[in-house]
């Protein structure tokens, strides 16, 4: 996309936000596809525009990493990572007891965090399912729980008004034909089929699905897998779903995985709360809400959502760093919300110090992350008076009204064609993670300071001795 900034770039603007590196990241590179093939089905092209309308208004999403895994506590792919043998680590089954209940509790936080849809693990890479299927004994409804979590998911979330999304992991660790399906014709045969009726399953006896989230389509190519008859089974199934790219097609939106990089289509940046998908229960590594409301307001001003995890305890229950953090996102977004909803994306093509930008309409949002209070160098610099300035270099339209969102008092700006200066500004910043001034535009808005460079005046400060004019 012309002009996009990546994650790196945001965090190289924003300065002291911590980073956390994902030891997932390693593992999950290794998981790229055989091959990629751009198969375009005639009704997903023809209806795309009507069936991804609700997801580009949603913006923000909650995934639920949820398997045996969590038992454990080392992430969800401790399965493969230890080497555990398959007949020992199927013993967790009969100890996966999620408490009742259990999936409400999500999807009251995902709605309480502002998130407008789920997506759950219904399989992931171990290949323990989560729904009463007929393709398998291993699954939760015959061990363990006794119960279709996937059906409690689903109600769950209808119940609280989110979307429904279903995550399926093509590979498979525990399936016998898992790996040998590579080079092995029949087992090749079977497992596809295996892999085909389970999606079959999931998008037929739940109601309506929102989601497919296809992952890691190792070992096949796409054409072994039969993907394009697979998503054409999908849309006979769910005429209104929308399906990712990670079956090998392109799929409906692209899914960058721990980072945050707009692409030229409709796109989801995944991400984790602390170092893994899956419950790691030693880890406290948990990002502080001023880095999800960040790394949200990226998303947005760059036109893609954000789909954020949770990693549940063994019983179901989120850990409380989660809920913390989801919570204080929630209530800022409670407050701020008219600056990411209905924002529509590529509202700057640069950043500030400490500033990020969305618009929607005629609104420009500036999210003021680390508020500039009183700068010692007001007293030599006037552009920096009157108190806290707040000051934007390259606004491309004129401002006709400012206001901080939070309280709606009106904010005194100046303006012309090098910079915006909003002036007069508390000392204390005036919401928290991060404050939002929403100004009124006379056109749309667009930021990018690196347009003022020619047109900035140069005096030639003694150069040849002397100032030039």
């Amino acid at each position: 996309m012309t002009g996009s900034i990546d994650r790196r770039g945001f965090l190289g603007a924003a300065g002291s936000l911590p980073l956390l590196a994902s030891g997932a990241a390693a593992q999950e590179a290794d998981d790229a596809s055989a091959a990629k093939a751009s198969v375009r089905l005639p009704y997903q092209e023809e209806s795309r525009a009507r069936r991804m309308k609700w997801w580009h208004e949603a913006k923000f999403g909650m995934f639920v990493h949820y398997g045996l895994y969590s038992i454990i506590g080392h992430q969800e792919w401790v399965m493969e990572s230890e080497g555990i043998p398959i007949p020992e680590y199927e013993k967790l089954a009969a100890q996966f007891r999620p408490k009742p209940g259990a999936a409400r509790e999500w999807a009251r936080l995902a709605k309480r965090a502002g998130q407008k849809y789920m997506v759950l693990t219904t399989k992931h890479h171990e290949g323990f399912c989560l729904w009463d299927t007929a393709t398998t004994d291993y699954n939760a409804a015959r061990h363990g729980a006794k119960r279709d979590l996937v059906r409690e998911f689903v109600e769950a979330a209808r119940a609280e008004g989110l979307r429904v999304g279903l995550y399926y992991s093509l590979m498979d660790w525990h399936h016998p034909d898992g790996a040998r399906c590579k080079d092995d014709a029949d087992a090749r045969e079977r497992f596809v089929g295996y892999a085909h009726a389970q999606v079959r399953e999931l998008l037929s006896n739940y109601g309506k699905i929102d989601i497919l989230w296809y992952d890691v389509d190792w070992p096949l190519t796409p054409q072994q897998w039969r993907a394009d008859a697979m998503n054409r089974m999908v849309f006979d199934l769910q005429p209104d779903i929308i399906v990712n790219n990670r079956n090998g097609l392109e799929g409906d939106f692209g899914t960058p995985e721990h980072r945050i990089t707009a692409e030229d289509r409709a796109w989801e940046s995944c991400n984790t709360m602390n170092y893994g998908w899956g419950y790691q229960r030693s880890d406290d590594q948990w990002k502080p809400a001023k880095r999800v409301v960040n790394d949200l307001t990226l998303c947005v001003q760059q036109g893609g959502n954000y789909l954020l995890n949770i990693g549940p305890e063994p019983d179901g229950s989120v850990p409380r760093g989660s809920v913390e953090t989801l919570e204080a996102v929630g209530a800022w977004l409670r407050t701020n919300g008219a600056a990411i909803y209905p924002a529509d994306g590529r509202a700057a093509g640069a950043f500030g110090n400490y500033t990020n930008f969305t618009k929607a309409g005629d609104k420009l949002y500036i999210h003021v992350y680390f508020w500039p209070s009183r700068s010692p160098a007001a007293a030599v610099l006037p552009s920096l008076r009157p108190e806290t300035v707040v000051a934007v270099g390259g606004v491309r339209t004129k401002v006709l009204s400012a206001r901080l969102l939070k309280t709606g008092a009106p904010v005194a700006f100046t303006q012309d064609a090098i910079a915006l200066r909003l002036t007069g500004l508390p000392e204390v910043p005036p919401d928290d993670p991060t404050s939002v001034i929403e100004l009124t535009c006379e056109g749309t808005p667009y930021v990018r300071h690196h347009l003022i460079r020619p047109e900035w005046p140069r005096y030639g400060v003694n150069v040849g001795g002397a100032r030039s004019s």
